[in-house]
């Protein structure tokens, strides 16, 4: 078994790699590769083995989950790491739903507030906050959409001030990002998991219609803990368990890294715990047991599985 950086693909179109992903855009369809490569802080710092093949196969099982809520790009997945899409236009906006005031990011709502800022995102927040503490109901905190650098905060305000889309087309990004986090937050209850907070990403198809993009309810857009152990950890001021990226975050700000200058090696005992979060997770919210493809060339594994597609 061997990682997947990235993969260069001949006569399917034009390419462009975004911090994870690599694209390939044809006419109507766009050919989306979710390689091992592990970003956080805006930066890449490393490869997970089998992180690519879970975020594919974790975001087909939400597109089926969601789909009565709001279309979706997804058309087929003819490879572990590969899904062919739908063409359309991309709305740079982030529509990051937060159920639970925390993080560690710069974005993150608990970040401003635990400077003082009381009013984030536009949103009026009130005095006497924890941290990973429960909200009385989700919020919407927007952000812009990097490929590379860092994520800005938005409000509502600016977003329409600046017209990045419209008010009838932002008010049912609203409607749709509040919609599937309530039914991530119940699927998620049911294998014991808290959906902490997530991003959701939309584009406009050739008609001018909403749908849903990217990726959804993953370990990399999404902040994942163990019910069954939050409340007891919460009130004795300790970090929840968690299965996402946060683990991965903590463990760099404890070497002193929070995105700046040249990130510290991961050793393979700790890609290894990594790797198996990501397994994990999707497990738990699949019940299904994880099938990791063991090939030697995903690269011409992937180039194999795509010949029809050129």
């Amino acid at each position: 078994m061997k990682i997947l950086k990235t993969v260069d693909l001949k006569g399917f179109g034009k390419k462009y790699q975004g911090k994870v992903r690599d694209y390939y855009i044809q006419k109507n369809n766009r050919i989306i590769i979710t390689t091992d490569r592990q970003s956080a802080f805006d930066k890449i710092l490393g490869f997970i083995p089998h992180k690519g093949q879970v975020l594919t196969q974790l975001s087909q099982f939400w597109f089926d989950k969601t789909r009565d809520i709001i279309q979706n790009h997804l058309i087929s997945i003819p490879d572990p790491n590969v899904m062919i899409v739908k063409n359309c236009k991309v709305i740079p906006i982030e529509m990051v739903v937060r159920g639970y005031i925390s993080g560690s990011t710069s974005t993150s709502a608990w970040t401003a507030y635990a400077k003082g800022d009381r009013i984030i995102y536009g949103i009026k927040f009130p005095e006497g906050l924890e941290k990973n503490q429960k909200l009385k109901t989700p919020i919407i905190t927007p952000t812009t959409k990097a490929e590379r650098g860092h994520d800005e905060k938005l409000t509502e305000k600016e977003i329409l001030q600046r017209k990045i889309v419209t008010k009838k087309i932002y008010s049912q990004m609203k409607k749709a990002a509040l919609q599937l986090f309530e039914r991530g937050t119940k699927i998620c209850a049911k294998a014991g998991i808290i959906l902490v907070d997530t991003k959701y990403e939309f584009g406009l198809d050739e008609k001018g219609e909403l749908m849903l993009i990217d990726e959804i309810h993953t370990p990399d857009s999404s902040r994942f803990w163990i019910k069954k152990t939050y409340k007891k950890r919460f009130q004795k001021g300790q970090e929840p368990e968690n299965f996402d990226k946060e683990f991965l975050r903590l463990w760099f700000k404890e070497k002193g890294y929070s995105g700046e200058g040249k990130p510290p090696k991961m050793p393979e005992g700790f890609i290894a715990k990594v790797s198996k979060r990501y397994i994990s997770i999707y497990e738990k919210l699949t019940g299904k047991r994880f099938k990791a493809d063991l090939s030697n060339n995903p690269s011409k594994r992937i180039q194999q599985n795509l010949s029809t597609y050129r």
